[in-house]
C-alpha cells in the first residue's frame, strides 16, 4: 500500500492555454499518467496536498504513489516534474507512470552517505571527501524500491574510491549501468592540495638572498 495519496481529476480542457488557466487557479497541477495497458491520460493533481508532501518528505520522489482520479485509484511513480524556471517552488507539470507488482520500473534514487564524520581518510589522514555522483538509476519491482542507496564511507582512505559495484543493494534492486557492464565512482577521498607553512619554509631554506 502506498504511503502517499493524492486527489486528482481527469483533464479534458487541454493545451498550453488550458494548463496556464489551471495553474492560475492555484488548485490543481497539470499532469499526465501513462504506462501499463491503458492509454496516456491528461489529469490534474490537487495542489495543496502535493506541495505539502514535497516540503516535508523527499521519499515521494522514489515511492509508489496512489492517485485517486475521480474516485479510481491508480498506483504510479513520479517520472518527471517540471518546475517554473524562476519560481522554483511552483510545479508546472508532472509525469506519472503506472506500475504493478509484477513489472520492474526504472527510477532515479539518491545516495545517502553514512559515517561521513568518522571517515578514516578524512579524520585520520586529513583528506577531503568528494562526491562524484548524487543519484543513480535503479531497476526494481515497485514494492522493492528504496528511498535511497546507503554508501558507508567509514573505512574509506585517501586515494580510495567506492564504485557503484561496491554498494550493497537491497533485495531485488539492481543499478542499471552496472547491469549493462559500466561502473562509475560514487565517492572518493582526495589528499588536500597545497602544503603547510612549514613546507613552504623548508622549501626556501638555504636559498641565497636575491641580489640587489
Amino acid at each position: 500500500m502506498s504511503q502517499f495519496k493524492f486527489e486528482a481529476k481527469v483533464r479534458t480542457d487541454l493545451g498550453k492555454g488550458a494548463s496556464r488557466r489551471l495553474r492560475r487557479e492555484n488548485k490543481y497541477i497539470p499532469a499526465i499518467i501513462y504506462g501499463g495497458e491503458a492509454e496516456p491520460q491528461s489529469i490534474a493533481v490537487e495542489q495543496r496536498e502535493f506541495y505539502r508532501i514535497l516540503e516535508i518528505d523527499e521519499a515521494v520522489y522514489t515511492s509508489v504513489l496512489t492517485l485517486n482520479i475521480d474516485g479510481k485509484a491508480e498506483q504510479v511513480i513520479m517520472k518527471d516534474m517540471q518546475r517554473h524556471p524562476f519560481k522554483t517552488n511552483t510545479v508546472m507539470h508532472i509525469d506519472f507512470q503506472r506500475v504493478d507488482n509484477k513489472t520492474k520500473v526504472n527510477i532515479l534514487v539518491p545516495f545517502h552517505l553514512e559515517n561521513e564524520e568518522s571517515c578514516f581518510g578524512v579524520k585520520n589522514q586529513g583528506g577531503m571527501l568528494l562526491r562524484q555522483m548524487n543519484d543513480v538509476e535503479i531497476s526494481a519491482l515497485p514494492q522493492h524500491l528504496p528511498d535511497s542507496l546507503v554508501v558507508d564511507v567509514a573505512d574509506l582512505k585517501v586515494g580510495q574510491t567506492i564504485h557503484l559495484s561496491d554498494i550493497k543493494l537491497p533485495k531485488g534492486v539492481e543499478i542499471v549501468t552496472v547491469a549493462q557492464g559500466h561502473d562509475s565512482g560514487v565517492v572518493t577521498v582526495n589528499a588536500k592540495r597545497g602544503g603547510s607553512d612549514d613546507d613552504e619554509a623548508e622549501g626556501t631554506e638555504g636559498e641565497a638572498p636575491a641580489a640587489e
